[in-house]
């Protein structure tokens, strides 16, 4: 097992109430800042007057406990992208076991690449620790030690023993004790026996010793992903044009992909639900020509949807909700780097993004011999033509057309050559006055001189164009 565990040292954006420069505060201290509080000098666990004197346009919000907690429990959806083993530790850590999911992102280095930048996405900045145990990731992510690629058990061991006590999160008592006595690193403590330690700090500390080091196991809950994905984000003002919803949306729609991924579940509808001042809320709902768990498919849709939209009233808070997922499956890589046949849905979600859902479907058969009757849209992927079916063009007039006749031969410019014998369609007498009604026709397939496959037909009134092959 291979454990990555991530500490996030500034909180979200939307954590902050206020205009920029912010802090959070609890019992008079700064427990958090943003970027600008963060570039005038005002660091965590400063006094709030120390602050202040820094910085006198400062504005300073309670700390919130729940959103803290809302906001990690919704970047663990965004982590199941990597592994379906995410743990939280609250109140700013996350843990994941990346061990199995190595190769599925090309190696340790992409993989470490993928998450600094997906976590820099979501507006936090970020320590990574990486470690054979889930505590040790833990204790090298709060010391800052960036993950050795090509770190072995024995240098793992080594950085562990050289790490301050601090990373411990120990009890401010059991911490002067030790400052007391002198032991500033890990590998003092290490040094001593277990008993005495149990005796004079508790057992629970040689317990974590030996949990970081792997002698004893660390049982630890994994988080649960949620049956129904449902996350709710507050927006840091109003927004008042559509498109700068992007922003917000965008955290929604990555832990949404993730939230999947770690389902092994895909969706072709999801709803944005925006919420706004004094009129009821409005819905935005998602569509996908195919099952998807691709988060760069679900923003793609979601902006072209954005740039067309017109709000109702400014908003102030996003939900997303999916409700109706489906079982789907990895796909397996082509071998020679050919297209798969999921290739066109991207394309159809765009199209219908812009030209909207009923513009673009398929087509499948039906029962009838009438051409006009005999094909039916439907909702993409589900079109189907008959294997047995007799040779018919994709492309009809959407009203037939006169043609021509000189010398015997229908012309379209220029005569036109007749590759087939007649096929005869007579049907349609039990719609008479209500549809089409009775035809009787006699179809060819034609090629014209520039070469071009005709379908065209004969009755009572002469020869008419109705479709083109190519």
């Amino acid at each position: 097992m291979r454990w990555l565990a991530l500490r996030m040292f500034r909180l979200p954006i939307e954590v902050f109430t206020a205009r920029p420069p912010a802090v959070a505060v609890a019992r008079g201290r700064v427990i958090a800042t943003d970027a600008a509080a963060e570039a005038l000098g005002v660091q965590p666990r400063q006094r709030l007057s120390s602050a202040l004197g820094l910085a006198p346009q400062l504005s300073a919000c309670e700390r919130d406990a729940q959103r803290e907690s809302a906001a990690l429990a919704r970047l663990a959806c965004w982590a199941g992208r990597f592994s379906p083993q995410v743990c939280l530790a609250p109140p700013d850590e996350l843990l994941i076991d990346i061990g199995g999911s190595l190769r599925l992102f090309g190696g340790l280095e992409a993989l470490l690449q993928q998450a600094e930048a997906g976590v820099a996405a979501e507006a936090y900045s970020v320590s990574l620790g990486l470690a054979s145990t889930p505590l040790a990731a833990q204790w090298f992510a709060r010391a800052g030690v960036p993950p050795d690629l090509t770190q072995t058990p024995a240098d793992e061991q080594a950085q562990l023993t050289a790490l301050p006590v601090a990373v411990m999160g120990l009890d401010e008592r059991s911490a002067r004790r030790l400052a007391v006595l002198g032991i500033g690193r890990i590998g003092a403590l290490q040094a001593l026996p277990a008993a005495t330690l149990a005796r004079r700090f508790g057992p629970s500390l040689p317990t974590q010793l030996a949990q970081a080091r792997g002698d004893l196991p660390d049982l630890r809950r994994a988080f649960d992903f949620p049956e129904r994905f449902s996350e709710y984000i507050e927006l840091p003002a109003r927004v008042e044009q559509a498109p700068m919803l992007l922003f917000g949306a965008r955290r929604l729609l990555q832990a949404l992909a993730g939230w999947l991924n770690a389902r092994g579940a895909g969706l072709q509808q999801c709803t944005l639900e925006l919420e706004h001042e004094d009129v009821a809320d409005s819905q935005l709902v998602l569509g996908f020509a195919a099952p998807t768990r691709d988060g760069e498919r679900l923003l793609r849709v979601l902006r072209e949807r954005l740039d067309r939209l017109e709000l109702a009233a400014p908003v102030v808070g996003l939900r997303l909700v999916a409700e109706r997922i489906e079982a789907m499956p990895g796909e397996s890589v082509p071998m020679f780097g050919e297209a798969g046949a999921q290739g066109i849905a991207p394309v159809i979600e765009r199209l219908r993004a812009r030209l909207g859902r009923e513009a673009v479907h398929g087509i499948a058969t039906v029962a009838g011999h009438r051409p006009e009757c005999s094909t039916v849209a439907v909702d993409w992927p589900q079109a189907a033509v008959a294997g047995d079916a007799p040779l018919r063009p994709l492309w009809l007039l959407r009203e037939p057309r006169p043609l021509p006749e000189r010398a015997g031969r229908p012309h379209h410019d220029g005569p036109l050559q007749l590759l087939t014998r007649p096929e005869r369609i007579e049907s349609g007498w039990w719609d008479a006055g209500e549809g089409l009604g009775d035809i009787r026709r006699d179809y060819h397939i034609a090629r014209s001189v520039r070469g071009e496959w005709l379908w065209i037909y004969r009755d009572a009134e002469g020869w008419w164009l109705q479709g083109l092959f190519a």
